[in-house]
């Protein structure tokens, strides 16, 4: 039995040992709350769980770091400065890009092209040579390069080649980083591909898709016959400014130009197009080499062969080139190919479509010999072609002076033409384009040989003539057939 002092001094000593252990815990928390001053020192301590997350890999194939690491010293910003003294190419691509961003594209490069416009490149040896878009570029007085490393050149152009909307420039560098060459026919439909470049002006920017179709056809270099559209479709984010930049696979090999997008906004929607690697890297030789692009042709004219193509036509195949028409003395016609025939292999590469078709002769030379398999009457032939170029013969095309004016371009006179016309110069219309030339009814092969009473000697001549021209202008000329003509066009 507890007496009530024992209870007395129980209860005192109760609420002293209280006291002190809710001292003691008072301490504990300032001091753990003093060892929290630092997240670094919070930060270590882990929940424990039955994930092991030291033991996590990225999958082999889905770790884009090395390509990014090893592509984006090889892509540059390419500044392209036009001062007023010329005309700049309505290039499908500058017009896509001025309906969606108004005046704020044309300050960087629209219809005028006036001021400054940018864009990308891709350095392809060591010694500078870079390729980038034609329309990046085009008519533009001075081009600025911009390295990874914020080193800056001035750039010259070497040649450019508007069918495919290709170009390639020089700077006068050593030492530089440069991409390889990869293979594109081996790239495949669902492989990862990265993009590099500078959209927006946001310098050295990768984004990933992967690869959504090959050969596609977009129609958007429209306004010459020879034009080669085979692009290489992925989803991987591109925009205004990664124009001639690269797509690359996950090794870091080059295997295509950036240069277009399919768009409602003027901004990305999930389709970007790239040129082939193995058709760029066919361009860049026919520029270093010759200055221009040594174009074969089988002379024909192709559609795609459809359900509804091969009904009406009678074809017991659904996939191939179907040949419309054949030019007399072109190299099909040398071959024995007649209208009908339904073209299915070009140098043992499965064709299936006009792109697929165009790609592969639009990589050789004019004088290359090619074996091509098609279809007649439901049995299979092969024929040998031995390729023209766009003159119907085998011999190396000359490089001329050319200029683009109002989305027309234009080269000088050959000395032939000269003779056999019995001018003194002027400056053939080449490529109509979609411009007042092509509104005027002017078909390519004119030769403009005076402008308001102003005699034509060249196509700087052209050029000047129409500098700052506003008004009425009568064209006169003659075509190569020796038709002479005038027209007029409002400036």
């Amino acid at each position: 039995m507890i007496s009530g002092k024992q209870f007395y001094f129980g209860l005192i000593f109760a609420s002293l040992f209280g006291g002190l252990i809710a001292l003691a815990g008072f301490h504990i928390l300032v001091d753990e709350e003093k060892d929290i001053a630092s997240f670094g020192q919070v930060q270590p301590v882990k929940f424990t769980s039955n994930f092991d997350t030291a033991s996590i890999t990225v999958p082999e194939g889905l770790n884009f770091v090395y390509a990014a690491e090893v592509t984006m010293p090889s892509v540059v910003h390419i500044r392209s400065t036009y001062n007023g003294s010329g005309y700049a190419s309505r290039n499908p691509l500058d017009e896509m890009f001025k309906d969606y961003f108004g005046d704020r594209f044309r300050d960087r490069g629209g219809e005028q092209r006036r001021g400054r416009s940018t864009g990308s490149g891709v350095i392809i040896s060591v010694d500078g040579y870079i390729v980038t878009n034609n329309h990046v570029i085009d008519n533009a007085d001075d081009i600025e390069v911009l390295l990874n490393d914020n080193r800056s050149y001035p750039a010259k152009i070497v040649g450019t080649d508007p069918t495919t909307d290709l170009a390639l420039l020089k700077v006068e560098g050593e030492g530089l980083p440069y991409l390889s060459f990869g293979n594109s026919d081996d790239v495949r439909i669902g492989e990862w591909v990265l993009a590099v470049g500078n959209p927006f002006e946001f310098r050295s920017t990768v984004t990933a898709g992967i690869v959504s179709q090959k050969a596609r056809n977009i129609n958007i270099l429209r306004g010459s016959d020879f034009s080669i559209e085979a692009f290489i479709q992925t989803d991987a984010a591109v925009n205004p400014g990664n124009s001639g930049g690269a797509l690359v696979d996950l090794r870091g090999n080059l295997v295509g130009i950036n240069t277009a997008i399919a768009t409602h906004t003027g901004s990305f929607e999930g389709y970007s197009f790239a040129v082939p690697a193995a058709l760029v890297k066919k361009v860049m030789d026919d520029l270093l080499e010759f200055g221009v692009v040594q174009r074969a042709l089988l002379g024909v004219s192709i559609v795609d062969v459809t359900a509804e193509l091969a009904e009406d036509q009678g074809l017991d195949i659904l996939t191939g080139v179907f040949i419309a028409r054949v030019n007399d003395g072109s190299s099909a016609d040398d071959a024995g190919i007649r209208e009908g025939d339904v073209i299915i292999e070009v140098g043992n590469v499965e064709v299936r479509n006009v792109s697929e078709l165009q790609e592969q002769i639009a990589r050789k030379r004019p004088g290359d010999k090619v074996m091509v398999k098609y279809i007649r009457d439901g049995n299979e032939r092969t024929a040998s072609t031995t390729l023209k170029n766009t003159m119907g013969n085998t011999q190396i095309v000359e490089v001329r002076n050319s200029v683009v004016v109002e989305g027309a371009t234009f080269e000088d006179v050959s000395d032939e033409e000269k003779e056999e016309l019995k001018i003194k110069g002027g400056a053939k219309l080449t490529d109509t384009g979609n411009g007042k030339w092509k509104d005027a009814g002017i078909e390519e092969g004119f030769i403009v040989t005076s402008i308001d009473k102003k005699t034509i000697s060249n196509v700087q001549d052209l050029r000047n003539a129409l500098l700052n021209k506003s008004g009425g202008t009568l064209i006169e000329g003659t075509y190569p057939n020796g038709e002479e003509a005038f027209y007029g066009i409002g400036w």
